[in-house]
């Protein structure tokens, strides 16, 4: 069941059915999405988890880039989920889906090789981004990365200017952080290390920036 304060994809159920074909056409998303899978240098006895993982896009990108591994997607919003799992029936592929929160993950300590999300921080608030980034951490193994890619410092005044309708769209509580450039620095409050900007990539939207960082 949905939190009252959870934001679905797009901010309204009603939207939910269309956001494959919103996010393919205005984010680039199969560029930075396969920018990100390569980032994450995935082996084949690695787990891995996508967290938010929306309608599977990335989720599935995942396990095809890399078969053996085991791939788990969360996300917190059931209807979404359902589109998810019709896309991996239809691919005939092994992910497990599961549905729960990222500030309370459903999943021991150190379960996993490596942590993905895309395009889903900025749905959280700051006391949420931090809580997540702790259960991140707590689920990852020792050496264990986390790659996310996410809506973040415009590069330029016309970035700037494209990131308005995200802001209105999904809420300026939520985004401030991820337009203010401050998703590394929350990562180094939450301990992790290594943290790195690896690209970034201009869209319709804003800019999307992509950052790896490691718990030691």
């Amino acid at each position: 069941m949905k939190s009252e304060n959870y934001i679905p994809a797009l901010s309204y159920d009603w939207l939910t059915p269309f956001y494959d074909s919103v996010v393919g056409f205005t984010t680039r998303e199969r560029l930075f999405k396969q920018a990100l899978v390569l980032q994450a240098g995935i082996e084949s006895d690695h787990r891995i988890l996508d967290l938010g993982c929306g309608t599977g896009t990335l989720t599935i990108l995942l396990k095809e880039v890399a078969p053996l591994a085991d791939v788990v997607g969360l996300d917190g919003d059931p209807e979404i989920l359902k589109i998810a799992r019709e896309k991996v029936r239809e691919r005939c592929l092994k992910i497990d889906l599961d549905e729960g929160m990222s500030f309370n993950l459903p999943y021991q300590d150190t379960s996993f090789h490596r942590v993905v999300s895309s395009l889903f921080f900025h749905h959280l608030t700051t006391e949420n981004k931090i809580k997540t980034l702790g259960e991140i951490k707590r689920v990852l193994k020792p050496e264990g990365e986390f790659h996310v890619a996410d809506w973040g410092k415009p590069s330029s005044s016309l970035m700037k200017l494209c990131s308005r309708l995200i802001q209105l769209l999904d809420g300026y509580e939520t985004t401030a952080d991820n337009f203010d450039g401050l998703v590394p620095q929350l990562m180094k409050q939450a301990g992790f290390e290594e943290i790195e900007e690896t690209h970034y990539f201009n869209t319709l939207f804003g800019t999307i920036r992509l950052h790896r960082s490691r718990k030691l």
